[in-house]
This record gives structure tokens, C-alpha cells and sequence, in this order.
């Protein structure tokens, strides 16, 4: 049976030890300020002055012509030579990523209807992204260039691409929705696992538990602070996202607290769960990291399509917490309210976060008859 007065006593009796514990609130609000400035600015998918050799061996008006293109192309810093063997070695030392050729007969290839290349783009395969991106944009920087000196599409067909909910393509509006959801599994983790255990090492937890309050009184107690401190933590990463990092939110504050209270269900409580455990500070710190942030990072869909994953990757993903929290935020930010899609994530992270009290309450009845 819940009893109210006993939770609100426990609550109230938590909120006051936070209040006297710096450290839970700079894990809740210093931390993710940190946090987000690391991932605003060291994880990028968008590629710009990647440095690339140019290497022009016709001297014509139009070979001049498209080796100005490149140079004026805000996706490369071009480094110009003369000869293959200028670049090659600045291309295995890392320095460039690439080098494109213009060749002496560079005039004859483009006005033949012969299957030839007029250019030829050569890319450090040791980072497939960056190759990609480089053997593409050369090619776009070279049709481009042929269209303004036919004035005639370079196909057949001009395709016109438009871009809903993203039109800049920038990536770090998906990024920073994506990397507020893994922020906040390490704080929602590590609030409960660290503060808990430490209470288990100085005893003060047995106390609690000789009082006539019953296990899920203690459970909810002891959360309901740690709650409303995720919360804030959340309205200051929004805030911050939307201040500091230009990312748009489409969607409602309404929204956005709903499903981060779903969210912090399974991560309070899997910061429960491991705190109960452990009952040791490092030991539950070290588990909150492996098995908070490292799914949340790596199979949340935060940085690597869950899609392209294998299928047992795949089906553990269903598990994660933050695979849902992702991509609701993802949704909210640059879509809306789209409720078909928070209504089935948030389900799914109430189950997890059910499951995860489950065994809180049965690891710690067991500790309480010991």
C-alpha cells in the first residue's frame, strides 16, 4: 500500500540532503551544459573545407575555368600543383583528403562523345565517409561548371531536391535533439546510482529502512526529487539548444515534458536498480556509464542509423531507452507534435522503466530480509 504522508515525509527529508550536496547538482545542471558544448562541436556530419590537391595539367581557358570552380567552392580548400607526385604525399601524410586531375587534354575529352572521363577524382579510402563525400561534391562541382558553360543542364532531367524539416541540411539539428536524449540517460543514470550508493556506504540507508515506511514508499520517495531534478536538467539543454545553438523546437514545452517524464522513468530507476546492486560509489558509477551512456551512444540511433545495424544489434536497440527518447526529441524539434509517434516511444519506455522497478523492488525486499 502507498501512503502519501510517508512520501511526501521521504521526499522532503531527500530534497534537503540535494539541497546539501553540491555535487548532485552539478551532475544535473553543469554537467549537461558541458556535455552539449562537447557534442555541438566535436561530432559533425556536415563536412566543409575539406582539403583536397587540384592538380592542372592543361593550361586552357577552360581547364583554368573549372580549377577556379573547385577554388571558389565552399566545400574545399584546394591546394593547386602541377603534377600527381606534388600531392601524393601530402595525401598519405593525412593533409588532404584527395586530389581531382585535370588532364593536358582535358578540352579534347570534354567535346568527345566518347565514354571517357574529363576529370579524374582520386580519395583516401582509409576514411570511406570523407571518400564519399569528396568523389560527390567533385562531381557536383564539375557538373555544375558544365551546365553554366553549356548553359543546359549537365542531364537530361534537372532534378530540384527539396528538404522537409531540415532544409539547410545541417547536421546538428538532429545531432543536439539526439544528444540532449544521451545526455540525460548519464544524468538521469549516474543521479540515482551515485547518490544512492553513497547513502548504502554510510549506512544511512538502513535507517530508512527501519522506519515503518513500506519498499515502494522508500522507491518513490527517494525518486520524486531526482524527477523534477531531470526535468530542469532537460528545460536547460532545450534552452540551451535553442539559445546557443540554433536549433529550432517545432513542437511544445507540453510535449517535450511529457516525454522526458516518460524517459526518466526507466533512467531513474535503472540508476535505482544499480545503485541497489552495487552499493559502492566507483562500482555503480562505472556500471552506470557501460550501460547507460554506451547503448544510449552507440544503438539509440544518436549517431548510427538503427537500420543498417544487424539484426541482433537491431533487436537489442528495442531495450534501450534511448532509442525512443531520440527519436521523439528528433520529432519535437524539427517536426512538431506528432503524437503517433511520442504515444508508441513513450509506451515503450514506461514498460522498460516498469520492468526496471520490478526488480528494484525485488533486490531490495531481498535486502530488507537479510
Amino acid at each position: 500500500m502507498i501512503h502519501s504522508a510517508k512520501i511526501k515525509a521521504l521526499a522532503i527529508k531527500e530534497t534537503r540532503q540535494i539541497l546539501r550536496d553540491p555535487s548532485v547538482f552539478m551532475i544535473a545542471f553543469l554537467l549537461p551544459v558541458i556535455l552539449l558544448f562537447l557534442f555541438a562541436y566535436a561530432v559533425s556530419l556536415d563536412l566543409k573545407k575539406v582539403p583536397i590537391g587540384l592538380i592542372l595539367e592543361s593550361q586552357s581557358a577552360k581547364a583554368e575555368s573549372l580549377a577556379g570552380a573547385f577554388s571558389g567552392s565552399i566545400s574545399f580548400v584546394v591546394h593547386p600543383a602541377r603534377k600527381p607526385k606534388d600531392v601524393v604525399d601530402e595525401l598519405v601524410a593525412g593533409h588532404i583528403r584527395g586530389y581531382v586531375v585535370i588532364p593536358q587534354d582535358f578540352d579534347q575529352r570534354l567535346s568527345s562523345r566518347e565514354i571517357q572521363p574529363a576529370i579524374q577524382v582520386i580519395t583516401d579510402g582509409t576514411q570511406p565517409n570523407t571518400a564519399s563525400f569528396v568523389a560527390n561534391y567533385a562531381q557536383g562541382v564539375f557538373a555544375s561548371w558544365a551546365e553554366e558553360l553549356s548553359h543546359e543542364p549537365a542531364t537530361g532531367a534537372q532534378l530540384i531536391p527539396r528538404y522537409r524539416f531540415n532544409p539547410e541540411i545541417e547536421s546538428h539539428r538532429f545531432l543536439i535533439p539526439g544528444a540532449i536524449a544521451v545526455v540525460m540517460t548519464i544524468i538521469g543514470t549516474l543521479l540515482t546510482a551515485l547518490v544512492i550508493a553513497r547513502e548504502w556506504e554510510r549506512g544511512t540507508m538502513e535507517a530508512i529502512f527501519s522506519t515503518p515506511a513500506s519498499v515502494t514508499d522508500i522507491i518513490i520517495g527517494k525518486l520524486i526529487p531526482y524527477f523534477f531534478l531531470g526535468l530542469g536538467a532537460t528545460i536547460v539543454a532545450t534552452l540551451l539548444a535553442i539559445s546557443v545553438f540554433d536549433v529550432p523546437m517545432r513542437g511544445s514545452w507540453s510535449a517535450l515534458l511529457l516525454t522526458t517524464s516518460a524517459f526518466l522513468f526507466p533512467a531513474l530507476g535503472q540508476g535505482l536498480l544499480i545503485s541497489t546492486a552495487s552499493k559502492n560509489q566507483f562500482i555503480a558509477s562505472q556500471v552506470a556509464l557501460f550501460s547507460g551512456f554506451l547503448p544510449a551512444f552507440l544503438l539509440s540511433g544518436f549517431l548510427y542509423q538503427i537500420s543498417s545495424m544487424p539484426l541482433p544489434l537491431r533487436a537489442l536497440t528495442h531495450v534501450i531507452p534511448a532509442r525512443y527518447f531520440v527519436d521523439s526529441l528528433q520529432t519535437l524539434f524539427l517536426a512538431g507534435d506528432v503524437w503517433n509517434v511520442f504515444l508508441p516511444n513513450m509506451g515503450a519506455m514506461l514498460l522498460i522503466g516498469f520492468v526496471f522497478f520490478l526488480l528494484v523492488h525485488r533486490k531490495t525486499r531481498k535486502s530488507l530480509d537479510i
